[in-house]
């Protein structure tokens, strides 16, 4: 039983993961208004926690509930999903450092100032993270159905 519960919570905190990431795409358009820049900043930290949730429900089950420590770690299809979800993280630090570096200007009450320069990296940036975040599942599928092992 806990071990469907940790897989439902695993596969739960991934679809919650991609929508906080489709909303902070939808909502990032310039000009900024200031409900949208703190809007932002809010989903950008619910997307860095529902990431940690990934992490740990994915590792307990890698640990814990699932085909085994050493299936995982001798299946290369494991390997390329664990380095796009850290690729996408790493991505994501560039939204987050923005959105971060707003937060003089809010407690000001002042609209966040942003180049067209930056926000095309700030989209750019979040649409490769959904991209990546689209091709996990894919390699999800093909380990289930036993490709990724050696030999």
């Amino acid at each position: 039983m806990t071990s469907a519960f940790v897989a439902y919570l695993h596969y739960l905190s991934i679809f919650v993961l991609f929508a906080l990431l489709s909303i902070e795409h939808v909502q990032f358009k310039l000009p900024l208004d200031l409900a949208r820049a703190r809007s932002l900043i809010i989903t950008d930290l619910a997307y860095g926690l529902c990431a940690g949730l990934v992490l740990l429900t994915g590792l307990a089950r890698v640990l814990w509930y699932g085909k085994g420590l050493d299936y995982y770690l001798h299946n290369g299809l494991f390997h390329a999903k664990v380095g796009l979800f850290i690729l996408a993280g790493l991505i994501s630090v560039l939204p987050t450092f923005v959105f971060l570096n707003w937060r003089n200007s809010l407690k000001a009450g002042e609209v966040p100032q942003i180049s067209d320069r930056q926000a095309r990296w700030v989209r750019l940036a979040i649409r490769l993270e959904l991209l990546l975040l689209l091709l996990i599942p894919l390699l999800a599928v093909l380990m289930a159905r036993g490709s990724g092992m050696p030999g």
